[in-house]
């Protein structure tokens, strides 16, 4: 029976997505780097190891591509990804790609291209994850721990988009392969939303007050170092955050209510549903 294979499958996203195909009858194989041994098809997948392409790719006919995070280069990994799946007779393919374009990263643009110029590709460009209020994301755990966000982003608005959201998009374009669909989507959550404007729902709601701590460029950069991340991709993501303090990432789409028939979830709901999390 043709499946989907969801890479990915135990990150956020595609835990989320999993889930909502299964729930509709939908076969799925979820490939991840460490297949969960309870899962019912589980297949051990690693962009730095091709040699478990093929056999995540045997038997599925749709895919949800999450290429590798962390990277500011991921077409010399997917590329081949992307051949071998066209070979294989995959007819639908969602990448899951990102509104915000990280700086020095042409490949990525690229990625999202080759996806787009084949038969059934479709590219989900998502904007901010509101997951990232959440542990273990630096952000969420500095949050818990200090009662502060840290960044260089000052009062600039993104479309911060709930992952599940993400999740249903997704599911509703890899559910049925005859879908008449648009090769490109743009994925935000109902209204853009700064930090200082984040700092204050998680205050009101949870009654842990929650304050905004301004930083540069280059000291959110060596944060994002501090936390682990390499230093190309911690450079990008503070380049990023300058980008939204100028407001070049202050964008909100219809794309969720077209694709699933009900509107993305705002950020307080969000916080409704999170609410412990930010308990010291």
């Amino acid at each position: 029976m043709a499946r989907v294979l969801v890479t990915g499958g135990t990150g956020t996203t595609g835990k989320a997505l999993v889930r909502m195909l299964r729930d509709a009858g939908v076969p799925v194989r979820v490939a991840s780097r460490n297949p969960a041994a309870g899962d019912p098809d589980p297949i051990r997948f690693d962009w730095n190891d091709p040699s478990t392409h093929g056999p995540a790719l045997d038997g599925a006919d749709r895919v949800f591509l999450l290429p590798p995070v962390e990277s500011v280069d991921p077409l010399p990994q997917v590329g081949p990804f992307l051949r071998r799946a066209e070979r294989a007779g995959v007819r639908r393919l969602v990448l899951l790609g990102s509104a915000i374009v990280l700086p020095n990263a042409p490949s990525a643009v690229e990625l999202a291209a080759q996806v787009r110029a084949r038969p059934g590709g479709v590219v989900l460009r998502a904007s901010g994850f509101m997951q990232n209020f959440l542990r273990p994301h630096p952000l969420a755990e500095h949050i818990r721990r200090f009662g502060e966000i840290r960044t260089a982003a000052g009062d600039g608005r993104l479309g911060w988009v709930d992952a599940r959201d993400i999740a249903a998009s997704a599911a509703a374009l890899l559910a049925e392969v005859s879908t008449d669909t648009r090769s490109d989507y743009l994925i935000t959550g109902p209204h853009a939303m700064s930090y200082p404007q984040a700092a204050r729902i998680i205050t009101a709601q949870t009654g842990r007050p929650v304050r905004v701590e301004p930083l540069t460029q280059e000291e959110q950069a060596a944060a994002y170092r501090a936390a682990g991340l390499p230093p190309e991709f911690a450079a990008a993501l503070a380049a990023v955050e300058h980008g939204i303090k100028e407001g070049r990432e202050d964008q909100v789409s219809t794309a969720v209510l077209e694709l699933t028939g009900r509107p993305p979830r705002a950020f307080a709901e969000f916080v409704a549903d999170h609410a412990g999390e930010w308990a010291r």
